[in-house]
């Protein structure tokens, strides 16, 4: 069965090395979105690139980073994601977060194969 709903895609530009209360940021972060119910959230790190620093990260085998670029996804209706801005906002130091509109596409089927 195929759904089809409007939704918000909030991406959060972070680093590997940011923490928050001890913890690996984006571990807090993940486990945050799910206590709050919001429908789904994924980490990325990413092999290259930089920030408003212009230091440049990579994972070359040359300049190894200890701190590559992490996003954060986390998609969910807009009212959802309206509750957990404020939230980001004491939680979030240093970073950039990017708001769009989407169009989810959820694909709801058995758990039984079909032939």
């Amino acid at each position: 069965m195929k759904k089809e709903s409007e939704a918000v895609l909030l991406r959060i530009f972070i680093g590997e090395s940011d923490r928050y209360e001890g913890r690996p940021l984006y571990k807090y972060l993940v486990e945050m979105f799910r206590k709050e119910g919001l429908s789904g959230a994924t980490v990325l790190r990413g092999i290259e690139g930089y920030g408003k620093t212009s230091k440049m990260q990579t994972m070359s085998i040359l300049r190894l980073s200890t701190d590559l670029p992490i996003i954060v996804e986390v998609v969910d209706l807009p009212e959802r994601i309206e509750k957990i801005k404020p939230k980001l906002d004491e939680i979030i130091k240093q970073g950039l977060i990017t708001q769009e509109k989407v169009r989810i596409i959820m694909y709801e089927g058995s758990t039984k194969e079909k032939r």
